[in-house]
C-alpha cells in the first residue's frame, strides 16, 4: 500500500509588507509603502515571533509527523519563515525553493489600495467589479484562478514525484487557501466566503492529507490552526498583503 503524503501549510509570518498594507488601509491611502520589491520583502519582528512559534509547534509533534523536507515560495518572508521555524525546532531537512508557490501576481495595481485602483485604474475596478474576486485577472498579473492551475500542478509533483511523505509547505494567504479550495473541491462561491469569514491568519497551519478514495485526491485535516501562536503569548494577526488587493468588504 503507497504511503499518504502529508502536508503542513504553513503562511509567512506577520511581513514587513504586511504592516505597510494595513497602515495603509487604517489611514485610507491609495498607495501601499512597501519597502521593496514584493519578492524581497522581510519578516517584521512580530513575524519572527510567529515563525519562532511555528517552530515549537513543529518540535512538539511526535516523530513520525514532524516535516523530512520543505517546500517554498522563493520570497523571502516565506523562506524566512521556515528557515526561523526549522532552526526553532531542530530540524536540520532540504529546503526546496519552488516559483510555483510565490504569491499571487497583482500586475499594474501592485501597491495600490482599492482606493488607488480605482482612482488611477477605474476601468480595472470596474472589470473587477464585474468579474468577481476569483476570476478577476488585472493587466499584467494573475487571477485567483490562475493561482490555482499552479497548486494543481504542486500537488501533483508532491504526490507523485516527492520522494519524502512529510513536507513542509512555507506560502502565501491565497496560495494556502487556494491548496485547500482544490483539496476540498470548493466552489467559487465557497473558497470566496471562506476567505472573508475565515482567512488565513499569519503564521496559520493547514494539513492535508492524501486520500485515492476522496474524490480530489486529498484531505484537509486541519485549516487556520493558530493556537500554537495564542498559547506561546504571540500576537495573532491578520493583515492583508501587500500585493493584495485592500477591501473592506472581502480582503
Amino acid at each position: 500500500m503507497t504511503q499518504s503524503t502529508h502536508l503542513i501549510l504553513v503562511r509567512h509570518g506577520q511581513s514587513e509588507g504586511n504592516v505597510a498594507a494595513e497602515a495603509a488601509q487604517r489611514d485610507g491611502l491609495e498607495r501601499i509603502d512597501v519597502p521593496a520589491r514584493d519578492p524581497d520583502v522581510t519578516l517584521s519582528e512580530t513575524g519572527r515571533e510567529q515563525a519562532s512559534a511555528v517552530g515549537r509547534w513543529l518540535a512538539a509533534l511526535p516523530g513520525d509527523q514532524r516535516p523530512e523536507v520543505v517546500w517554498s515560495s522563493p520570497y523571502r518572508r516565506a523562506r524566512e519563515t521556515a528557515e526561523v521555524a526549522l532552526e526553532v525546532a531542530g530540524l536540520d531537512i532540504d529546503q526546496r525553493v519552488d516559483e510555483r508557490l510565490r504569491d499571487r501576481d497583482m500586475g499594474v495595481t501592485d501597491k495600490l489600495t482599492a482606493a488607488g485602483i480605482r482612482a488611477a485604474y477605474p476601468e480595472e475596478a470596474e472589470r473587477r467589479d464585474w468579474m468577481g474576486k476569483f476570476y478577476y485577472r488585472p493587466l499584467g498579473g494573475e487571477s485567483w484562478a490562475d493561482v490555482a492551475l499552479r497548486v494543481r500542478a504542486v500537488l501533483t509533483d508532491l504526490a507523485g514525484t516527492e520522494r519524502h511523505r512529510r513536507v513542509l509547505v512555507s506560502g502565501h494567504d491565497v496560495v494556502l487557501l487556494l491548496f485547500c479550495y482544490v483539496a476540498e473541491g470548493l466552489d467559487e462561491e465557497q473558497v470566496l466566503a471562506r476567505a472573508r469569514d475565515n482567512p488565513l491568519g499569519n503564521a496559520a497551519i493547514c494539513r492535508l492529507r492524501s486520500n485515492p478514495d476522496s474524490a480530489t485526491g486529498w484531505d484537509v485535516t486541519d485549516y487556520n490552526l493558530d493556537e500554537h501562536l495564542s498559547d506561546d503569548d504571540v500576537r495573532v494577526t491578520e493583515e492583508p498583503g501587500a500585493d493584495a488587493e485592500v477591501e473592506d468588504d472581502d480582503a
